[in-house]
């Protein structure tokens, strides 16, 4: 983030500033090999006082690679010359630098395409080649600013700011703060516009096809990596085969009316080394029909075989944001016609479209100063606010030098599935880095109470503590109860690819301990059921051996969903009752904030702890165990919480479910429930061929929260009275 501050006096003139710089990155020539093969795999990172403003695909070993990738750049001033620099991508370990350069951005002329080469250099080694970079290059006053500078000239107030935000590689937007009333609409109205995506891409990954083979068994292990600007996915990897069936499904935003290219590579998976490049491909949308799928056969570059792909791009889903006085829901005509959209007669329209969400971003009161100058122990932050559902993420505007913001800002969503938790996280905008965190709450649809203005305790970044501050939100969910019931029995919509799992000593013990206390439930019902056999309580066990007779003589397949719907109804009882025997998991709870604590101590020591994490064989076994361990305990967790109505909403399915599968077993013989069963599995794939696999049973527990999970979401009580100890330890800034 980029700001031009000014003093009291009257606003700048354009020249020095705001000025665009259109730069195409054409090609690499002869550049420095970093891998042992004799190539790289290099890619180009722009950086514009300090700030990383581009980076470039990824070309794999080629030196002499071309992008012709284009950037657009907002310059503030001339003074300062772009750095670029080149380097070569290393899978799991650093990258290594191949070069550098520095454009003087005076020394190019206005309003004139130049070509530029750049002969790459390395501080330590002056005298050695390092191969050259050619850019084209045109640099021109922005016409846009300079309306906006007889726009704020008009209205010109002390504190103004004007910000420049890098939304993605290709969207540079700006827009004022707070201080600018009427004035700065059109600016705001920029903001908006490229925060909001104009379509849907939905790609449907099928199969792959005489692909190369990268194992000693001649055999490989592959997977796909997907990218559509900042946006990226990953399937999962299938084991030994050259013609993999993924058959996943994966959404990605359509921000550019003209489309966009998707960049599609593949990769043979590696235990303990670096994964091997199969191939690459592309998919350029603007050659694509809306409202239609497309069935692609695509060849792999730079490899051997055939990706096949489902890709349809469907017009954008009803997201926006607008001002307190832009609200929908209280307008008579809108609310019926929302309300009439997700009606029960609308049951089959568009199963996608669940519901409707509208949050209200009011203001942040007491939050922490992230801002900290010398003069006069100067504390301020510069809040902006981040909205999230999946893979949704709209942003208010920044209020400069305020610890209490007020945005009064509306935005609302579609909802996919009603088992979304919406995350709101309040960052401090900064000019010289990525923004500093400010605090976060995460809060699952089914616990929102319509059209309430709540306070909500910012929690840390693991969401199992607080940190300073609190946020003033106003949510309303509308949604159809039988569409949501049908998407809880399909596959969960996937996030963005995000960092990747690091080794945690705290988090494997975290993961065991979780798994040992399933274990232990398991084991204690052992003992139980021995004890009846030994007779340590006669009454006991009496009753038992009458119930054991009784069942087995009279035993009827029914009866098995039948004991399930009997332990759900009785857990209700006892909740209704109040004698509701589910305490608060503190143990797990202390756990994750031991975790924070290792965090914190592992950003610190990283540069220590560089060579230990070039063990990657080692780390990634160590990883593995410790994903495995969360999945075992997270199963057990989430089928503990169903009966334990920790979601009412999914328990109450589950007694639905459960009714049927009861009554079905109690007059249908079984034999023709399996022969309806294989009859179904063996014609799918004749009848839909491009259906994606999924279970309903693990579909349906992977929206019950684990244990992590509910205290993650676990809702904090505003609480002045925190010990110092306790807020330095959830707040160190």
């Amino acid at each position: 983030t980029n700001s031009v501050g000014t003093s009291n006096a009257d606003f700048p003139s354009v020249d020095p500033g705001m000025y665009q710089l259109d730069i195409t990155l054409r090609r690499g020539q002869h550049l420095a090999a970093r891998d042992r093969g004799g190539t790289s795999d290099p890619y180009v990172k722009f950086k514009l006082g300090g700030k990383e403003v581009f980076r470039s695909k990824i070309i794999h070993k080629n030196l002499n690679p071309v992008w012709e990738e284009r950037a657009c750049i907002l310059i503030e001033h001339l003074r300062e010359p772009l750095y670029i620099k080149v380097f070569d991508y290393d899978f799991g370990l650093q990258d290594d630098f191949i070069g550098s350069a520095f454009l003087d951005l005076t020394s190019l002329e206005l309003n004139r395409q130049t070509d530029v080469t750049l002969r790459l250099k390395d501080p330590h080694y002056p005298d050695h080649d390092l191969g050259s970079i050619l850019l084209s290059v045109l640099l021109a006053p922005r016409e846009e600013q300079q309306e906006t500078t007889m726009l704020m000239r008009k209205s010109w107030k002390r504190s103004s700011k004007v910000t420049f935000i890098m939304w993605s590689s290709d969207h540079f937007i700006f827009f004022l703060s707070g201080t600018f009333q009427t004035q700065s609409l059109r600016l705001s109205d920029l903001h908006r516009k490229s925060q909001l995506w104009r379509g849907i891409v939905s790609v449907t990954l099928i199969e792959g096809r005489e692909l190369k083979a990268m194992d000693a068994n001649g055999l490989s292990d592959p997977y796909v990596k997907f990218r559509l600007g900042h946006q990226k996915y990953k399937s999962k990897i299938v084991p030994k085969t050259l013609n993999p069936q993924w058959r996943e499904q994966f959404d990605f935003h359509l921000y550019e009316e003209r489309g966009g290219i998707i960049d599609i590579t593949v990769w043979d998976k590696d235990a303990g080394k670096r994964d091997d490049f199969i191939g690459r491909c592309q998919v350029d949308l603007s050659t694509l029909s809306k409202e239609q799928t497309h069935k692609l056969e695509l060849p792999l570059e730079e490899g051997e075989g055939f990706l096949v792909l489902l890709v349809t791009l469907t017009a954008s889903a009803a997201v926006s944001i607008s001002d307190l006085s832009a609200n929908s829901l209280e307008d008579q005509k809108e609310r019926e016609e929302i309300l009439k959209r997700y009606s029960p007669l609308r049951i089959f329209h568009n199963l996608k479209d669940v519901g409707f969400l509208q949050v209200k971003v009011i203001r942040a009161e007491a939050l922490m100063a992230a801002d900290v100058t010398g003069k006069d122990s100067y504390c301020k932050s510069d809040p902006f606010c981040v909205v999230e559902l999946n893979n949704d993420r709209l942003l208010t505007h920044t209020v400069y030098k305020n610890l209490n913001p007020e945005w009064n800002k509306i935005f609302t969503f579609n909802i996919k599935d009603i088992h979304s938790v919406l995350e709101v996280t309040v960052y401090d905008e900064d000019r010289d880095r990525s923004a500093d965190f400010l605090g976060k709450v995460a809060i699952p649809l089914l616990s929102i109470q319509n059209g309430e203005q709540k306070a909500y305790v910012l929690k840390n970044k693991q969401l199992t503590g607080p940190t300073k501050g609190v946020i003033y939100l106003e949510i309303d969910v509308i949604f159809n109860a039988v569409k949501a019931s049908i998407r809880t029995l399909m596959p969960k919509e996937q996030k963005y690819i995000e960092e990747e799992n690091r080794l945690s000593k705290q988090l494997l013990l975290r993961n065991f301990i979780r798994v040992k206390r399933c274990v232990m439930v398991l084991i204690n019902a052992a003992y139980y059921v021995n004890s009846c056999f030994d007779w340590d309580s006669p009454p006991r066990s009496l009753a038992a051996f009458l119930l054991f007779l009784f069942v087995v003589w009279n035993f009827e397949l029914y009866m098995v969903p039948l004991m399930f719907l009997l332990l759900l109804v009785w857990n209700y009882f006892l909740i209704v009752s109040g004698k509701d025997n589910r305490q608060h998991d503190t143990v797990v709870e202390d756990m994750l904030e031991d975790e924070e604590e290792e965090d914190d101590r592992d950003d610190k020591d990283s540069e220590k702890k560089g060579f230990m994490n070039k063990l990657y064989a080692i780390q990634e076994v160590c990883v593995s165990v410790q994903n495995v361990l969360d999945e075992v305990a997270s199963f057990g967790e989430r089928i503990k919480n169903t009966f334990n109505w920790t979601v009412p909403f999914l328990s109450w399915l589950a007694i639905v479910a459960l009714s049927v599968f009861t009554v079905i077993l109690y007059f249908i013989p079984l034999r023709y429930i399996v022969l309806v069963w294989g009859i179904n599995k063996f014609t799918k794939k004749l009848r839909s061929p491009y259906a994606i696999d999924n279970n309903e049973l693990l579909d349906f527990l992977s929206r019950v929260p684990s244990d992590v999970q509910v205290v993650q979401y676990h809702e904090l009580k505003q609480d002045t009275s925190h010990s110092p100890s306790k807020r330095k330890k959830n707040n160190p800034g």
